[in-house]
């Protein structure tokens, strides 16, 4: 009895040790649960306060070019479209050299509809456009429409600051390339932002008919169906 007496406690020890054990790889797979939940909650909270701030942001752009007379309306879909002080007036005429060292002027497309998008190498809506652009441009030159890229880098480089005009040529080449853009893309931008109404916001494009009139013009990122209804509407007049 003595002898199963002193059995009978060490097992009676062992049963909670050998139930710590069975309970530990549980609780550390809660815990990991738990970490993983957290994790994709603050991924969620995160997107939601970006989305939040680009909206206020866009939001104040939008008022600022309200502020420089230009004026933002609903549409039918309740879309605010962009309405530049240029829409009906003749597009202010402009030269600019190409990457290539072309001088290219406006007024060489007369009698073409004309598609001037402000871009930027590092601005992000840019990026997402331009595969539009490329399209549509492809599409519709038959019936004589052309894309002119300015390029607007914000940084006020000319030919005269050497080292600043060949790294925006860099730039700009190395987007092109890997775009494949078939259409003229023109260097220095800026010098010819304030006749277009002060561009406050990339991509700006302004579409201008035959006849060399801005007929439609959008501000920041709309959609591919926007920017074709607005090329028609310059093949049109």
């Amino acid at each position: 009895m003595r002898k199963n007496g002193r059995q009978s406690p060490a097992r009676t020890e062992a049963r909670p040790v050998q139930w710590e054990q069975r309970s530990l790889p549980g609780v550390k797979r809660n815990t990991v649960v738990v970490i993983a939940v957290l994790f994709i909650l603050s991924i969620f909270a995160w997107a939601g306060w970006a989305n939040w701030e680009y909206r206020k942001q866009a939001a104040a752009r939008a008022a600022a070019a309200v502020a420089a007379h230009a004026e933002f309306s609903p549409d039918g879909s309740g879309t605010f479209v962009f309405h530049s002080p240029l829409m009906g007036k003749a597009a202010p005429d402009f030269t600019l050299t190409d990457v290539n060292g072309k001088s290219v002027s406006l007024a060489n497309y007369r009698g073409k509809a004309v598609l001037i998008n402000f871009w930027a190498t590092w601005c992000g809506p840019c990026k997402i456009e331009t595969p539009w652009l490329v399209q549509l441009r492809d599409k519709y030159a038959a019936q004589g429409f052309e894309v002119l890229g300015v390029s607007s880098e914000g940084d006020d480089a000319t030919a005269k600051n050497k080292l600043a005009w060949d790294k925006d040529k860099t730039a700009i080449e190395k987007f092109v390339m890997q775009e494949k853009v078939p259409y003229p893309v023109l260097m220095g931008g800026d010098s010819i932002a304030k006749p277009y109404g002060g561009v406050e916001d990339l991509p700006t494009s302004f579409f201008v008919n035959r006849k060399g009139v801005v007929v439609a013009a959008q501000m920041g990122l709309t959609s591919e169906s926007v920017m074709e209804a607005n090329i028609r509407k310059a093949l049109a007049d």
